[in-house]
């Protein structure tokens, strides 16, 4: 055992090596063949599937089912990556409980879906598997587009637009690309280092190439890559953190959930991860969850999640909230932090009890505190800044449905445009239909 880094307790190697495994194995490990077929056979092939509107990437659901029932999984693959070509990651993270399996007819009849999700992985993983690739690159256009960001808006556009023959130039600052899916969701939902595996696969089509380690406005500058190429695509996500804004929030161990988390998926050895005995967690949305539970899956003793608001506000859909739950996360509601104790580092948080009044959310007198020697902080991101395009509320770059911002020569997609949900699925038809309407614009 390691020694407390802290006289409170944050300390690495709590755990057991099978422990750590256990813990971050698979969440829901993939169907084999057999398990394949029983689960299409109970898709009842609507032909007005509700499933399909509910996908933000619009796959047809129900053909790929079909096809999986009749043997051919390579072609199911074709139907969902035509659509989503980072189907295999999505058919991972993404929230199937509140969009296709939410809508699937057997969930409204039996309270049991489809299993949708893990029927998409069961065909990407077959092809991926496979030495061919399922799309080919159309004759080389001329024309070339910068596109910053190797997260899912990025890729996704890139692929798209490599796919209509032109050339391709990925800038992203983090050392590897993949975003989100590589730095910011929860170890145990993308195991095997299945980000980078789909990235490499995705690059396959050839016509992109990648340069990491170069910043938006440390390396170059819009007007710099609106003069070299011919277009320029926005998918950099939200890279700022939003700041508590409290007393005592400089104290030791007081630090934001994303960084923990992309610690923590770049990790070799998780044994080495330092983790608090009591650890807070604030905030209510997917990163907030996936900080809590890993934190819980590292050896905490004690882990609080607090949001501020009810549990029906919560960002986290009521799956992972459950998950939390399950894994041992105490969440607490309508609580807001008010200060951090500690001398030096932090031993405390202070919290105010909330209520929605006549004039939104106002904080009572009632309050409490949580003892903590490790506090993350989720409470959102924020966009570095983008001179010369207008913001919808400060925030985001606002975009039109196909993703034009102000600039007649820059698209925008994934978090850091708005509209759409801060979704994985949701940025892959983003960059994909930004793709699209860059493809028309340059071809006149």
């Amino acid at each position: 055992m390691s020694q407390p880094n802290s006289a409170q307790g944050v300390c690495s190697s709590r755990l057991t090596s099978q422990d750590y495994a256990e813990n971050f194995s698979d969440l829901h490990p993939p169907l084999d063949a057999h398990e394949a077929l029983v689960a299409a056979d109970r898709c009842y092939f609507c032909h007005d599937a509700p499933c399909i509107t509910a996908c933000p990437t619009d796959i047809d659901i129900p053909l790929f089912i079909r096809q999986i029932a009749t043997g051919t999984p390579e072609s199911a693959a074709r139907t969902i990556l035509s659509q989503n070509i980072l189907g295999g990651m999505c058919a991972r993270v993404c929230p199937t409980e509140t969009l296709c399996e939410e809508a699937c007819v057997r969930e409204a009849a039996e309270g049991q879906p489809v299993d949708i999700g893990r029927l998409q992985r069961f065909a990407t993983d077959t092809i991926m598997r496979s030495a061919s690739h399922p799309f080919q690159r159309a004759a080389e256009t001329g024309k070339t587009v910068a596109v910053i960001g190797a997260g899912p808006a990025g890729l996704s556009c890139a692929h798209r637009l490599a796919m209509h023959g032109h050339s391709v130039k990925i800038f992203d600052a983090r050392p590897k690309a993949g975003g989100l899916n590589e730095f910011g969701i929860a170890a145990y939902k993308t195991t095997d280092d299945f980000a980078a595996k789909e990235v490499e696969w995705l690059l396959a089509i050839g016509g992109i190439d990648i340069e990491t380690g170069k910043a938006l406005g440390r390396d170059m500058s819009l007007s710099d890559l609106i003069d070299t190429y011919d277009a320029v695509f926005l998918g950099m996500g939200l890279a700022g953190v939003n700041a508590l804004g409290l007393a005592g929030e400089e104290k030791e161990e007081v630090r934001d959930a994303v960084s923990f988390i992309a610690d923590l998926r770049q990790s070799s050895d998780l044994s080495t991860l330092p983790v608090g005995r009591h650890v807070v967690v604030i905030g209510g949305g997917m990163t907030a969850v996936d900080a809590a539970v890993q934190s819980k899956l590292l050896g905490a003793q004690n882990v609080h999640l607090v949001y501020r608001r009810g549990r029906a506000r919560m960002n986290a859909s009521k799956y992972e909230q459950d998950l939390a739950a399950s894994r041992g996360v105490n969440i607490i509601t309508n609580a807001e932090p008010i200060a951090v104790h500690g001398n030096g580092a932090v031993r405390e948080v202070e919290f105010a009890y909330t209520v929605e009044g006549p004039n939104g959310l106002e904080r009572t007198e009632d309050t409490f505190r949580l003892p903590a020697d490790q506090v993350l902080k989720a409470i959102g991101q924020t966009l570095e800044d983008t001179p010369d395009l207008v913001k919808t509320d400060g925030r985001k770059i606002e975009v039109s449905e196909n993703g034009r911002t102000s600039h007649p020569a820059i698209w925008a997609g994934g978090d850091c445009a708005s509209g759409g949900d801060d979704l994985t699925v949701t940025a892959v038809a983003e960059g994909r239909n930004a793709a699209e309407d860059i493809h028309r614009t340059l071809m006149g």
